[in-house]
């Protein structure tokens, strides 16, 4: 594991700069690094799955300005967008509902509420899909991708490792937003990054596989918990420090 560590130090030092995030190396990173707004940060990593380029395209084609209009304007603004999943309606409905958020409290304090009672991160991701859907109240195929579905929980009301998805999208906005470096944000400050678990893309999960840091065959919530231990070896204070690299590793197949 030394040389594992050695090659990944080695790698997030390299890749710790502006030139990562580019046109010729989309992330929708790229893209969320352009504003303060959490709420519009969110829906860059919410939206931010297939192809990176595409990705990075229909980013760049949204106005996250209307969080600060109204439904009417929301409506007219983002009439015949779509992505992948997502038509028309969805969209409109993410966006209006983001909206609604913002006049009610901060994403920080919302996530903080279901966090800090033990410190858990899927708690607050649970606390915040929670209050999505209440607020929205609608209900698509689309949307529900999107947002994803609430966790699931065992007969003692805990998150269960097994049988939950990676909730990647989630897990890489908290990247983005409790860590501080080049490339991260660093806009929360009450989140202890040592409490972050990895974004667990298909190429992180290869490549974990690989370097011989994660032996699960299941792409799962289960997998994303043993490898963020993993990682903790390396660095115990901040484990997530290494999802970049690993990323960069499989999206470039250096390995």
């Amino acid at each position: 594991m030394k040389d594992v560590k050695k090659l990944l130090d080695s790698e997030v030092c390299n890749r710790n700069n502006d030139f990562e995030l580019s046109y010729d190396k989309p992330d929708p990173l790229l893209v969320a690094s352009r504003y303060k707004d959490e709420y519009a940060i969110l829906l860059c990593a919410l939206f931010g799955y297939g192809k990176a380029s595409l990705i990075v395209k229909f980013l760049d084609s949204l106005d996250f300005e209307l969080l600060n209009e109204n439904e009417e304007k929301i409506d007219k603004g983002l009439d015949k967008y779509y992505y992948r999943f997502q038509n028309s309606n969805d969209i409109k409905v993410i966006f209006k509902t983001f909206r609604r958020l913002k006049q009610i409290d901060s994403l920080n304090n919302l996530f903080w509420d279901g966090y800090k009672k033990e410190n858990n991160i899927l708690e607050g991701i649970d606390t915040l899909i929670e209050k999505i859907y209440k607020i929205a109240n609608y209900n698509s195929q689309g949307f529900t991708f999107l947002v994803s579905s609430r966790l699931k929980r065992d007969k003692q009301n805990s998150i269960k490792h097994i049988g939950n998805a990676p909730y990647k999208r989630w897990n890489m906005f908290l990247r983005w937003m409790v860590r501080d470096d080049n490339l991260d944000l660093g806009l929360w400050d009450k989140i202890d990054k040592k409490d972050l678990l990895i974004p667990l893309d298909t190429h992180t999960f290869k490549v974990s596989q690989k370097l011989g840091l994660l032996d699960r065959k299941t792409y799962d919530l289960k997998s994303v918990v043993q490898l963020t231990n993993k990682l903790k070896k390396f660095d115990k204070n901040d484990p997530v420090k290494y999802d970049f690299a690993l990323y960069r590793i499989g999206q470039e197949k250096l390995i």
